[in-house]
């Protein structure tokens, strides 16, 4: 798509919502590329169904902005936007059937019958209900009735279309099949799609950026990957996948190294780990990050940043073994290919030893309790 010419570009400014004198959004702020997946992530109560109803126009802000391809729409009514919803619950109509349901509001707009036919009969293919069209809601399935959802949806080509947990009630071989139909129903439009969701592997799946709210902020957006790999405090390292976490303290600063005090041993870490806008110092508290795949595990003690440990339970997990790991009262994951040698030989209680690359750490400023 040519993003000079796209429409679908969203702004949200400084945008603040509180119910009952409780702050649900906290001056927030984003935005939306034109033709983008992007998905809004967090936590129950974090404020990513209010920011969507505030979108969709079925709230209203109490100060700020939402912005469409630069003009204000925060006075414009729900009916008014072009923007569409799909919720959780389908909200179809039980007594239309499949084709009466997508048509519906294209004939409230008293559109010609033509373009009402052909644009129906494009959204049945694209959506894949054509073979549906004739049954009403209660003869379908879960997977299908999202499917009609969808293509009620996008039959009003939407320059926007919001989407508040679609595949929550989905089992979940179904949801990863939905998850694949729905990026590709994606890239076909190029349709600009704000998913609320606190599935994290839906987020990762889907989204070309996401962002990451914890009580009514943005605690970081980016691709996938960057968040994954480059989070910025602890809490996007512990929301997004599985981190261990643990405090550690400053000892001393060498040009690109970082020497750490912890209950795992003294550590080296890089600094340019370090996610902090000023640089720290000597005696400073800290958390430090590192992903369970990151862990290594070996019958020898590696030359640094390893300490001994104790196996105390492990679990099968298909292509991974998942380990716990334990010393002098301390606990770690650890997972390991469930191809290697070494893995298929330990069990509870077998004595190995931990070792953490300087380069898979993470070190965050702020220090997390524990």
């Amino acid at each position: 798509m040519n993003q000079s010419t796209a429409t679908g570009g969203l702004e949200v400014l400084n945008l603040s919502k509180s119910f009952d004198s409780t702050p649900v959004l906290r001056s927030l702020s984003l935005s939306v590329r034109p033709g983008e997946y992007f998905s809004l992530l967090g936590p129950s109560g974090c404020g990513k169904t209010t920011l969507l109803r505030i979108l969709a126009g079925l709230e209203q802000a109490d100060s700020g902005d939402v912005q469409l391809d630069s003009k204000s729409i925060s006075q414009t009514p729900a009916h008014l936007r072009p923007v569409n919803t799909v919720f959780q619950n389908y909200a179809l109509f039980p007594h239309l059937n499949v084709r009466q349901n997508i048509e519906f509001g294209l004939r409230m707009k008293s559109l010609p019958e033509p373009e009402i036919l052909s644009r129906v009969d494009r959204v049945l293919d694209l959506a894949r209900v054509r073979p549906l069209s004739a049954r009403k809601p209660n003869e379908l399935s879960g997977g299908q009735r999202q499917r009609v959802a969808l293509a009620r949806a996008i039959v009003n080509q939407p320059r926007v279309l919001l989407l508040d947990e679609p595949l929550g009630a989905l089992d979940l071989q179904l949801r990863k099949e939905l998850q694949t139909e729905l990026r590709t129903l994606q890239r076909q439009l190029g349709t600009t799609f704000i998913h609320v969701t606190h599935d994290q592997d839906e987020a990762m799946a889907l989204s070309d950026r996401i962002a990451i709210l914890n009580h009514g902020e943005i605690e970081q957006i980016g691709s996938p990957t960057d968040l994954y790999h480059s989070p910025r405090s602890p809490f996007v390292a512990s929301f997004l996948g599985v981190c261990n976490l643990f405090p550690a303290t400053i000892q001393s600063l060498h040009g690109s190294t970082v020497r750490l005090d912890s209950a795992w041993g003294p550590l080296t870490a890089l600094s340019a780990s370090v996610n902090s806008s000023s640089p720290p110092s000597p005696g400073s508290k800290i958390t430090v990050g590192i992903r369970p795949e990151q862990v290594q595990i070996s019958p020898s003690a590696p030359p640094t940043n390893s300490t001994p440990a104790c196996v105390t339970s492990l679990s099968f997990a298909g292509p991974e073994t998942h380990l716990t790991l334990e010393t002098n009262g301390s606990r770690i994951e650890a997972w390991l290919p469930s191809s290697s040698p070494f893995a298929s030989n330990l069990t509870p209680g077998t004595r190995c030893f931990i070792h953490f690359p300087p380069d898979h750490l993470q070190l965050f400023p702020e220090q997390r309790p524990f």
